[in-house]
C-alpha cells in the first residue's frame, strides 16, 4: 500500500521477522498479479526499535517524537567526544609551537583556517542532510573523521602536519554539526528546543571541563604523543554511543538545489538575524585570546590551563539555566544579554590590570559564551521549517564562520599594531551593535 516506504524500510536494519513481512508486503505492492485477495494479511502497525531505529518514519508519519532521550544520547556523544578533543586542545597550541617551532602567526593560521573549514562543511552537510532526508549518516561520518584525526597529532614532526591534522579534526566537526543540531531541533517540541540545545551544551561542556584535567594528570605520566593517542579511547566510545542508542528523526527528502534552499531560509527576520550574528563575528575573539591575555596579565605558563578550564566551568554552568530561561522568557532576549556580555568582557580584556583581574574576564566570557552558544542555536527552529533546518543552521554556521574569520584576523592584527585598549573596544563596540539588532528583533516579534 506504501511501497515507496516500504523499499526504504526493506534497506535498513530491522528484526529478521519484520524484514520477511515487509519483502511480502513489497512483493505484493510490486506485482499486481500476486496482490492477496482479501485484507486477511494486513498487519497491524510494527514497532520497530532497534540499534539502528527507522528514525525518517518519526516525523513523516506523525509518531510521536523521540523527545529528550535522544537529548541525552546526543549529549552523551558530544561529551564522550569532547573529553576527546580538549585532552588535546588542552596544550595544542604550546606543543605546536614548542615541540613543532610553529611561528604565533602559523598558530593564527591553523585556528582561523581550520575553524573556517568548519563553518564550511557545517553549510555543506546542512544541505545534504537536507536533500537525502536523514540526518545520523552525516552525524556518523564526521564523529568518525574527528576520531581519527586527532590521535595523528602524535605522528607530526612539522607545523605543517599539525595544520594538516587539526583541517581534518574541523572538516568532521563541520560534517556532524548542521545535520546533528537539526536532529536535536526535531526530537522535541519546538517549545523545549531551548532546555533541549542547553541540556546538550551542558553535556557536551562537561566533556571540556573533564578533558583539560585529565590531560593535566597524564602528560607528566605518559608524554603529549601518548596523551594524543589515548585521546582516541573516549571518542570511539562516542562513535559507540552514537549507533546504539541515538534515533534517527528525517524529513522527507529534497530535490531544491542550494540556491533555491538558499532563498527560501534567507529572508525576512532570518536575514536580519544573521546580520547580527556577522556583526558580532567581525569583533569575535575566541578563548585563545583570553589565555594570551592571562599570561600577559603575569600568570605563569603553567597556570594558563587552568584558566581555559574555568572558561569551559563557566561554560558549563550557564548552559542548560540559560536554554530553560530562553524558552519562558524567549530566545532574542538572551541572545542580545549575551551579546552584552561579551562587550563587558571585551572592556574587561581592554583595561583590565593585575593578575588577578583575569577572573572577572573569565567569568564575563565564560557566561558570555555559554549563553550565545546555547541560544543562537536555539533561535534558529523558529525561523525555519523541519525539512530546510539542516540548510538554516549552514546558512547560520557559514555566515558565522566567514564574520569570525575576518574579526579575530582584525582583532589581532589591531592588538598587534595598535594595543589592547583599541582592539577590545572595537570589540566592545561591534558586540552593542550586534546586541542592538538583536533587541530589535525581541521587540519586533
Amino acid at each position: 500500500r506504501h511501497p515507496q516506504v516500504l523499499g526504504q524500510l526493506l534497506g535498513w536494519d530491522v528484526p529478521r521477522a519484520h524484514r520477511e513481512l515487509l519483502e511480502k508486503l513489497a512483493l505484493n505492492a510490486l506485482h499486481p498479479s500476486h496482490r492477496f485477495a482479501s485484507p486477511v494479511f494486513e498487519p497491524e502497525p510494527i514497532s520497530f526499535y532497534t540499534a539502528q531505529p527507522v528514525g525518517s518514519l518519526v516525523e513523516k508519519s506523525g509518531k510521536s517524537k523521540p523527545g529528550l532521550r535522544n537529548v541525552y544520547a546526543l549529549g552523551t556523544v558530544s561529551f564522550l567526544t569532547d573529553v576527546s578533543t580538549e585532552m588535546v586542545l588542552g596544550f595544542l597550541p604550546v606543543y605546536v609551537v614548542q615541540e613543532l617551532g610553529a611561528t604565533r602567526a602559523v598558530l593564527g593560521l591553523m585556528e582561523g583556517l581550520s575553524e573556517f573549514t568548519n563553518y564550511l562543511f557545517r553549510l555543506l552537510s546542512g544541505f545534504l542532510s537536507d536533500r537525502i532526508g536523514r540526518r545520523k549518516p552525516l552525524v556518523f561520518v564526521g564523529y568518525l573523521l574527528s576520531t581519527v584525526a586527532k590521535p595523528l597529532f602524535a605522528f607530526a614532526r612539522t607545523p605543517a602536519d599539525a595544520v594538516a591534522v587539526r583541517v581534518a579534526d574541523r572538516v568532521g566537526k563541520g560534517i556532524r554539526t548542521s545535520p546533528r543540531d537539526a536532529l536535536l531541533s526535531q526530537s522535541v517540541d519546538e517549545k523545549m528546543a531551548g532546555r533541549a540545545f542547553g541540556l546538550h551544551r551542558t553535556l557536551d561542556q562537561s566533556g571540556a571541563v573533564l578533558g583539560p584535567l585529565l590531560a593535566s594528570a597524564l602528560l607528566p605520566l605518559l608524554g603529549p604523543r601518548n596523551v594524543f593517542l589515548l585521546s582516541f579511547v573516549p571518542a570511539a566510545l562516542a562513535l559507540a554511543v552514537l549507533l546504539l542508542f541515538v534515533v534517527e528523526v528525517g524529513v522527507e527528502r529534497r530535490e531544491a538545489s542550494v540556491l533555491r534552499g538558499l532563498s527560501k531560509v534567507v529572508k525576512g527576520d532570518f536575514a536580519l538575524l544573521l546580520v547580527a550574528f556577522a556583526v558580532l563575528g567581525l569583533g569575535w575573539y575566541d578563548f585563545s585570546f583570553v589565555l594570551l591575555k592571562s599570561a600577559e596579565l603575569g600568570l605563569a605558563l603553567s597556570m594558563v590551563p587552568l584558566v581555559y578550564l574555568g572558561l569551559n566551568v563557566f561554560h558549563t554552568l550557564v548552559g542548560y539555566p540559560a536554554g530553560v530561561l530562553s524558552d519562558r522568557v524567549g530566545r532574542k532576549p538572551l541572545l542580545a544579554l549575551s551579546m552584552l556580555l561579551f562587550s563587558a568582557a571585551s572592556l574587561a580584556m581592554a583595561y583590565s590590570a593585575g593578575v588577578w583581574s583575569i577572573l572577572y574576564v573569565v567569568a564575563l566570557y565564560g557566561l558570555h559564551f555559554g549563553i550565545y552558544e546555547t541560544v543562537s542555536r536555539a533561535v534558529i527552529p523558529s525561523y525555519a521549517p523541519p525539512e530546510l533546518r539542516g540548510a538554516a543552521y549552514g546558512v547560520f554556521y557559514i555566515v558565522t564562520g566567514l564574520s569570525m574569520l575576518v574579526g579575530m584576523s582584525l582583532v589581532g592584527y589591531l592588538w598587534d599594531a595598535y594595543g589592547k585598549v583599541l582592539a577590545f573596544t572595537y570589540s566592545a563596540g561591534m558586540g552593542l551593535a550586534a546586541a542592538a539588532l538583536a533587541a530589535y528583533l525581541a521587540v519586533k516579534r
